[in-house]
């Protein structure tokens, strides 16, 4: 199955011409024989451009494969115009599956004879497809509320852990074959992978996912997130309320009808710092084609989020090293920065202080004060990959998901408003956040909050101490007995190597004896001695 799957990836990247995209110097004289070898296998797609081409490619691949083309939509600052701008199609452009199989999946899933018992108006041609599902428009029949109904694409779930399987294998491979492989952790992270998209497949926890964030945000100025039917919803099928607004893509819109750009991309990192921090419960799949901006108030501007599928939590222990990390690289307290990656063991607890606060300086001084349309990114990136690879920095696994939403909220300020100053943007919301986690007000919040179980255990307290008291005023006691029943062992133990030992002894002198006399019965007698001796400290045992 594997191999099979293998040699699938590799035929439809052939046939798509992507092995032309990389310049054949860079190529092993074996990748070039391989590629001779294969000659059946040739570019189909010639008259496409290279960013069609990587789409289409991605695109036949399946779930896994488009959602590495999703991200790297999101990153202009590295791609060119043709491969950014067809990447973009894969947010919510990928070629639909046939609706009369979404309309029975909607069907058997909600326990409907036919659509007109839910809806008015169901629109067969999706409104939008990608990846993992399609949407129909549709009205609700009971209210008349506009809604969209998502659809899991049929037998996707096929494809899905046949890749998953296919890079579980490939990162055990990785990580016993190459230098960096402990450190780089591709087990896990494949592992940590596996679970969000597994989990993408179920659109009931979709629905809870969706249900929590509105909950998080009601009443905000900055995120709207739309109403759940959850008396809709199955594993397969979810209905919720239907938007409208502009993609956070579509620069050009959004500035047609005077948006305030500024505090759209400023709200952008409230809102991603918010979840992280304050809910510890954040949306991970923040490409353009699951944002929008309302277009009630430009100059007011609000988020509408969609696409619940993939959320990400944060643990308090880690959540409180990332903060004091961002405010100490806030503030350009590259010490502080070192010390808490060696605290939070991301490196090792032998790392030179001196010298990976000096590698930190070096990749960071250079791009603080500065909007994000002067930062070279991939310069960043690449520094930053070789200062981990320097101090044998972990990968940690239950920061993926955040690192790479980070990405994306990275990419679409750059986009929306390249004047943006993200660290002056976030410093005063972390600040802000530090302040209530620690001081006198914390501590207050912490003990009101803790105020009902200890009122309930209180009337409790007199006896446990009670209790307490008199298992320490016979703990003398006890362990006077515990000391004693160890020396008794002791001896006992001792006794039994005694046993043993004569026991032996004796034997050995009933093998001797025959050698110098013909008298057969002294070894009998010494031999049955050691039976006896060997027996008694079994039984003492």
């Amino acid at each position: 199955m594997r191999a099979l799957r293998l040699y699938k990836i590799n035929k439809v990247l052939l046939q798509h011409g992507l092995d032309e995209l990389i310049p054949a110097k860079w190529l092993p004289w074996y990748a070039k024989v391989g590629r001779r070898c294969q000659f059946w296998l040739r570019n189909q797609h010639p008259d496409k451009s290279q960013g069609a081409r990587i789409r289409l490619a991605l695109q036949t691949l399946g779930p896994v494969f488009i959602k590495f083309g999703q991200m790297l939509s999101t990153r202009r600052d590295l791609l060119s115009p043709d491969i950014a701008n067809e990447l973009a199609m894969l947010q919510d452009k990928v070629q639909p599956f046939d609706s009369d199989i979404s309309i029975q999946i909607i069907k058997t899933s909600l326990g409907l004879r036919d659509l007109d018992e839910l809806f008015d108006d169901f629109q067969s041609l999706p409104l939008a497809s990608a990846s993992i599902a399609q949407v129909h428009s549709a009205v609700l029949k009971s209210n008349q509320q506009e809604v969209i109904v998502k659809v899991i694409r049929p037998d996707i779930a096929r494809t899905i852990h046949a890749d998953i399987e296919l890079m579980q294998a490939l990162a055990v491979v990785v990580q016993k074959v190459l230098p960096d492989g402990k450190r780089l952790r591709p087990v896990e992270v494949v592992e940590e992978y596996k679970k969000t998209i597994v989990e993408e497949l179920d659109l009931l926890r979709e629905a809870a996912n969706g249900i929590q964030l509105k909950r998080n945000f009601e009443n905000s100025e900055s995120l709207y997130i739309p109403h759940i039917y959850s008396d809709y919803c199955a594993k397969n099928v979810m209905v919720m309320e239907r938007i409208y607004g502009l993609h956070i893509s579509d620069v050009a819109g959004l500035a047609a009808q005077n948006t305030n750009m500024k505090l759209l991309a400023e709200r952008g990192v409230e809102v991603f710092f918010t979840q992280v921090f304050r809910d510890s419960f954040f949306h991970a799949d923040m490409h353009p084609g699951n944002i929008f901006v309302s277009q009630v108030n430009p100059q007011n501007p609000k988020y509408i989020a969609i696409d619940f599928g993939i959320v990400g939590t944060l643990n308090r222990e880690d959540k409180r090293y990332l903060a004091e990390n961002f405010i100490a690289f806030f503030n350009r307290d590259y010490r502080k920065v070192a010390e808490l990656h060696v605290d939070s063991g991301w490196v090792p607890v032998d790392t030179d202080i001196e010298a990976f606060e000096v590698a930190i300086r070096t990749v960071c001084e250079p791009i603080f004060q500065k909007p994000l349309a002067e930062i070279s990114f991939s310069n960043v990136l690449l520094q930053l990959f070789n200062t981990a690879r320097r101090f044998n920095m972990v990968v940690q696994p239950q920061l993926v998901l955040l690192q790479k939403t980070l990405l994306y909220i990275e990419g679409l300020g750059r986009q929306l408003y390249p004047q943006l100053d993200l660290w002056q943007t976030a410093k005063p919301f972390l600040e802000k956040w530090m302040k209530e986690q620690i001081g006198f007000m914390a501590m207050v919040r912490k003990i009101n909050n803790n105020l009902p179980f200890w009122s309930e255990k209180l009337p409790e307290i007199p006896d446990l101490i009670y209790d307490s008291l008199k298992q320490v005023k016979q703990l003398p006691a006890l362990q006077q007995k515990h000391f004693e029943q160890q020396q008794l062992q002791m001896k006992r133990a001792y006794k039994n190597q005694f046993y043993t030992l004569i026991g032996s002894t004796l034997f050995v002198l009933a093998a001797i004896l025959p050698l110098y006399s013909l008298n057969i019965l002294p070894s009998i007698l010494l031999a049955s001695g050691g039976a006896v001796l060997w027996l008694a400290a079994w039984a003492r045992h």
